[in-house]
């Protein structure tokens, strides 16, 4: 159920990202990017970005006991 909901989360944080970066006139940011190091920046904040809703669906489990 959390995995379930974490990752709808995170395909929605990408569908996001990839309409900002489209907005913006830019491809979108893939694991072949030009820049190496914003690929890294990017891969990091997804994942701190999981990470937080991974705890924040820990804490509404919680409440809702």
């Amino acid at each position: 159920m959390a995995g379930d909901r974490i990752a709808r989360a995170l395909a929605r944080i990408d569908a996001a990202a990839s309409r900002i970066e489209a907005a913006a006139g830019r491809p979108a940011m893939t694991a072949e990017a030009a820049d190496p190091e914003l690929a890294r920046k990017y891969e990091s904040l997804r994942d701190e970005a999981g990470a937080a809703l991974a705890e924040l669906d820990r804490l509404i489990g919680t409440l809702e006991r």
